[in-house]
């Protein structure tokens, strides 16, 4: 039986975990999470999924509890700018289209063609961005008339998610961290700040933590959350990494912390993805700040010409702000579980983070793990198991981001000339193929568990404009008018939702008032 883990790095990931696995084990575990107090988070994924309301539940905080502590923010869907050319844009909402006569709302647009926005046409959530709305009413209550809310301690993973809940969270990642770490610790979670200074091996994979001033950390099973660096699973146990620079060639971040003006200018409740010459741009409003980074492939950009265009594109206030450079390890550890180590986050593996990838990674690594947990047997076969589930995520994702790159329509620099040039992963080339005479579905996109459904693939090949597309010829057989008769009620449902609702600054504003006495 298992009756110690040691988790190498703090962090997000580490203090995920260790969270996760108190919530799981309560005192049947002791749990050690050994952080240098020399490395920093990383912070670049501060943007998540929607399927993050499962990890808040399982270890029962409800919004008010977090939300506050960590400058969070909600997030209905991420806004594409320029990825077509200068001017254009789009959003990619947490919204599922309706379906009619079997088939999605998108389709019917391209019959049809209510307005040239698509995503105004076929999604309420976009109504809802553009008005700056959240997605609560002051009182609580989800705008979505199939409120699917979990309640506080429900023991739910994504797996069982039936439902595309409307909403994600932006959050400040060094804060998140320091509210799990504080409140694990107070549960009983062992907190060591240290640096490690060696990884012991034995048979099993991993015999002990050597640290400076702490000694030996020993434990049955060790958790690698030490980022890029993969120190125990690539370094110590030598597991090595698949690349994936072929296929995504942005290496590179540069991040700033710029203030903002939310009282005066709002937040808007959606990540921005803005093109750039080099890469691409992240916007990300949290409560009082926002987060921005250029995310750039440093051989079509030196880390001075991106760090001043951040700075340009950030305006005058970010002129003394401290820009934060990061070289990014773009791939997968071939296993990410070898003998009793288990990576999670960084060191298991990392695309950039585009789609907000990052704490989806380390959040389907967790809850794997203790879907696999072992005994003191530690069963090959269940190894095997997570390796193969938790490498088809990464590598599904690996697959959408190309997708990105190779279906926008933008060309007009070497960069975005190379992106239509590019070798495509796994079966990705004859997927879009098919693309060309229809729009994705379930039986045509990446097979496997990757986090992404059908409707965002076919609402990025919409959005992006470089790959031509048309209905099947099925729905130009079909009666119009359920497909007409939606459209004018989403435009109606958009609208009342829009006047019902708060904006989001007022939102979160109300959210901290103190509670009457």
């Amino acid at each position: 039986m298992i009756r110690s883990v040691a988790i190498a790095g703090g962090g997000t990931a580490g203090w995920m975990t260790a969270a996760y696995l108190q919530a799981t084990f309560g005192d049947r575990i002791d749990i050690t999470v050994v952080e240098s107090p020399a490395i920093s988070t990383i912070g670049v994924g501060e943007a998540t999924f929607s399927t993050i309301r499962h990890f808040f539940s399982y270890i029962g905080l409800a919004e008010r509890d977090w939300m506050p502590a960590c400058n969070a923010t909600y997030k209905l869907g991420i806004r594409f700018r320029n990825w077509r050319h200068p001017g254009h844009d789009f959003y990619h909402p947490f919204e599922r289209p309706t379906l009619i006569h079997g088939y999605p709302l998108q389709e019917w647009w391209l019959r049809l063609r209510p307005s040239e926005r698509f995503d105004r046409d076929c999604f309420m959530i976009s109504g809802l961005c553009d008005a700056m709305r959240s997605p609560h009413t002051f009182d609580g209550r989800l705008f979505d008339a199939d409120d699917k809310t979990l309640p506080v301690g429900s023991r739910t993973t994504m797996a069982e998610e039936d439902t595309q809940y409307p909403y994600a969270y932006h959050f400040d990642a060094a804060l998140l961290a320091d509210y799990l770490m504080r409140r694990t610790t107070a549960m009983g979670v062992k907190r060591v700040t240290d640096l490690i200074q060696e990884c012991r091996r034995d048979e099993r994979g991993i015999a002990g933590l050597v640290t400076k001033e702490h000694g030996i950390v020993e434990a049955d099973l060790y958790v690698d959350c030490t980022g890029f660096r993969g120190l125990l699973i690539n370094q110590a146990l030598e597991e090595p990494l698949i690349s994936f620079q072929r296929f995504l060639p942005n290496d590179r971040a540069v991040a700033l912390r710029v203030p903002a003006d939310i009282e005066r200018d709002g937040i808007v409740p959606y990540t921005t993805a803005t093109a750039m010459d080099a890469g691409w741009m992240w916007t990300i409003p949290l409560f009082g700040r926002n987060g921005m980074g250029y995310v750039y492939a440093e051989d079509y950009c030196t880390p001075d010409e991106a760090e001043a265009a951040l700075r340009a594109a950030a305006g005058p206030g970010a002129a003394d702000l401290e820009a934060n450079h990061i070289r990014m390890r773009i791939g997968r550890s071939r296993r990410s579980w070898v003998g009793n180590c288990v990576a999670i986050g960084l060191a298991s593996g990392f695309v950039e983070p585009l789609e907000s990838t990052g704490i989806f990674f380390i959040q389907h690594g967790i809850e794997q793990l203790v879907k696999h947990f072992p005994d003191e047997r530690t069963d090959p076969a269940l190894i095997e198991h997570y390796n193969q589930v938790v490498g088809r995520v990464i590598d599904g994702v690996r697959e959408f981001l190309a997708f990105h790159y190779f279906t926008a329509a933008r060309t007009d620099n070497v960069y975005w000339k190379a992106t239509k040039e590019r070798e495509l992963p796994g079966d990705l080339a004859e997927r879009v193929r098919l693309w060309r005479r229809k729009l994705p579905d379930a039986e045509s996109v990446y097979p496997y568990y990757h986090g992404f459904e059908p409707y965002s693939w076919s609402t990025l090949l919409l959005g992006l404009g470089g790959l031509p597309t048309t209905q099947r010829p099925i729905v130009d057989m079909l009666d119009p008018g359920p497909a007409e008769r939606e459209f004018e009620r989403l435009r109606r449902r958009t609208a009342q939702a829009t006047a019902e609702l708060p904006s989001q600054y007022e939102y979160f504003a109300h959210m901290r008032r103190p509670p009457a006495v």
